[in-house]
């Protein structure tokens, strides 16, 4: 009896990891046809990362977003279908070319990103002007808030700098991690200090 029932519960776990597979199977053919018709505006997946799983996201235009926060995923979700567009999709595939990039960089290969960038949930304007400016800060090095703040043309605007990085849509890619305050203090970062560390020790950014 107790072969019997052995046998029994490894076949129905056998069932249920062949329907599980073949739903993940049958999702990401979903994702892939929606994808190739055109009917899929803002593709996403979480990918994982030295620094916890990541959200990602990118519309047509580009890349969109990076959180460090994706058990949010809801909130995620909500706010591009109010902002962008309704037509989301989890379709990791579209996200392929920047969860490549990724692994290169948290692997010491790669120095710098060349995926397109939609600003499109960036502020417009200064905070715009902040993220740009803080695009071309090369691997490896650093400038304070009021550098930034100078080279977005508004030298005395360093909170408001502090604020557009704090709220920088694409983290890591527009790497606001590279800003520290006047001396050398990390100054905040929306994904936690320690994420911030991190991310200026594998540049070897951070003076010893």
């Amino acid at each position: 009896m107790t072969r019997a029932r052995s046998l029994e519960d490894e076949l129905r776990r056998a069932a249920a990891a062949s329907v599980a597979e073949d739903a993940a199977a049958a999702a990401e053919r979903f994702a892939a046809a929606a994808s190739a018709r055109g009917a899929v505006d803002v593709a996403y997946a979480v990918e994982p990362s030295p620094l916890g799983d990541l959200f990602l996201a990118a519309s047509r235009r580009g890349l969109v977003e990076i959180g460090y926060h994706p058990h949010d995923l809801d909130a995620y979700l909500a706010e591009l279908a109010g902002r962008l567009s309704p037509r989301v999709l989890e379709a990791p595939q579209r996200l392929d070319p920047v969860r490549r990039q990724l692994d290169e960089y948290f692997a010491g290969g790669r120095r710098e990103f060349d995926v397109p960038v939609d600003w499109a949930l960036a502020r417009e304007g200064f905070g715009r002007r902040i993220l740009r400016a803080t695009a071309r800060i090369p691997y490896g090095r650093t400038l304070s808030y009021r550098q930034v703040a100078t080279r977005a043309g508004s030298p005395d605007a360093v909170r408001a700098a502090g604020n557009a990085l704090g709220a920088n849509p694409v983290p890591i890619v527009v790497p606001c991690h590279r800003v520290l305050r006047t001396g050398g203090a990390l100054g905040g970062y929306g994904g936690g200090l320690d994420r911030k560390r991190f991310l200026l020790e594998l540049e070897g950014a951070l003076a010893d």
